[in-house]
């Protein structure tokens, strides 16, 4: 039986709107979860704003986290009542690349196409099909989700806390610890101090950086950013680049760039020092394409690598967050600028468009 929901509907332009959808049952593997919590990301923002492509009607939102409400057939790990966080890159759990720890590079994803994995929808408004953005669909009161993609948490990590990690903390605190796997005492530099940027500098103070140089446009999220562990901040400007070389004493161990902004990008290898390595972590529009000078980085032998959801494994890395952050080690509530109601969603990307902030979250 399906259950109309309050939900944030994007039909093209800019905006959404707030309409009422119907949710269907979950089915054989899948969970139907009450969302409480879903963070304003710029994912979807780049899809608003015609940057990215997805199928329409969509009901957006990928940031999410809830309680489950009800299980599908053959579902024992989760029961109505579990608190979870939504995962949003929906592996098929059987391919090399799942079976392997990589799932965020799983070659079978229908998520993308934000389905479920069987290639349908539990999303429905008086009779016609609405896709669920990357197969979650968290801008709304309930998501339909395989059961893999909800993944248990204490119930007293808050649901706004939930959210952030099931999307920002874990591409950027996982950045840090598995695609770079920085070292104690190595020195980094984060370009952006946006949500996924801060998570860096989390993720980095994890790791025992010696020196963690973050850069923004905005007084006010660098100074965020070294309450949250930055050991120096530099404002973007002209002269970014020199004044990182300085600090360092020649260019940084590694260069995360947090944005997905091509003039950012491509400033990426002037950041690093030699046998340094540049970590591309923030989505660009589609068609993004930037120039190096590639005879520096063969000289300086350095390296560029791209992350995708912080390379994380979710079973894994969200409980791991999560603890983290009860123990006082892992400040996640800090990122959170505003909570916000769903008919706020609008101003809120508004928000975002103009660098307010760190992250907004929607509590339903």
């Amino acid at each position: 039986m399906s259950l109309r929901a309050s939900a944030a509907v994007h039909r093209g332009g800019a905006t959404v709107n707030i309409e009422t959808i119907e949710v269907g049952d979950p089915r054989a593997g899948e969970v139907r979860v009450r969302v409480r919590a879903s963070g304003i990301c710029g994912s979807d923002r780049h899809v608003l704003d015609g940057e990215w492509s997805v199928p329409s009607p969509t009901v957006m939102g990928h940031e999410g986290a809830g309680v489950v409400e009800a299980v599908g057939p053959g579902v024992t790990h989760l029961a109505p009542g579990d608190h979870v966080v939504l995962v949003w890159n929906q592996g098929c759990e059987r391919c090399s690349d799942c079976l392997s720890g990589r799932p965020w590079a799983c070659r079978h994803l229908r998520s993308n196409d934000c389905l479920m994995p069987d290639g349908t929808t539990r999303l429905h408004q008086d009779g016609t099909e609405l896709f669920a953005y990357i197969a979650v669909g968290s801008l709304s009161e309930y998501a339909v989700v395989p059961a893999s993609a909800a993944i248990k948490v204490p119930e007293e990590l808050p649901f706004e806390v939930g959210a952030l990690i099931g999307c920002s903390v874990s591409t950027g605190v996982g950045a840090v610890l598995n695609n770079a796997r920085v070292a104690v005492g190595e020195s980094a530099v984060v370009i952006g101090c946006g949500g996924v940027g801060l998570s860096v500098v989390m993720g980095l103070r994890l790791a025992g950086a010696e020196k963690i140089i973050a850069v923004d446009v905005s007084e006010e999220k660098v100074a965020l950013a070294r309450a949250l562990g930055a050991t120096h901040t530099v404002l973007a400007g002209a002269d970014s680049i020199e004044r990182v070389i300085e600090l360092t004493g020649g260019g940084a161990d590694y260069c995360f760039e947090a944005i997905g902004n091509p003039r950012t990008i491509a400033q990426v290898p002037s950041y690093l020092a030699p046998a340094g390595t540049g970590v591309f972590v923030g989505m660009p529009p589609e068609g993004t394409q930037v120039g190096f000078d590639v005879l520096d980085l063969c000289y300086g032998g350095k390296t560029l690598i791209a992350s995708n959801y912080g390379g994380c494994v979710p079973a894994r890395d969200f409980p791991r967050y999560a603890a983290l952050y009860l123990d006082g080690r892992l400040p996640l509530d800090r990122l959170v600028s505003e909570r916000i109601k769903l008919d706020e969603v609008n101003a809120a990307f508004e928000r975002m468009r103009g660098g307010e902030g760190a992250r907004n979250v929607v509590m339903l």
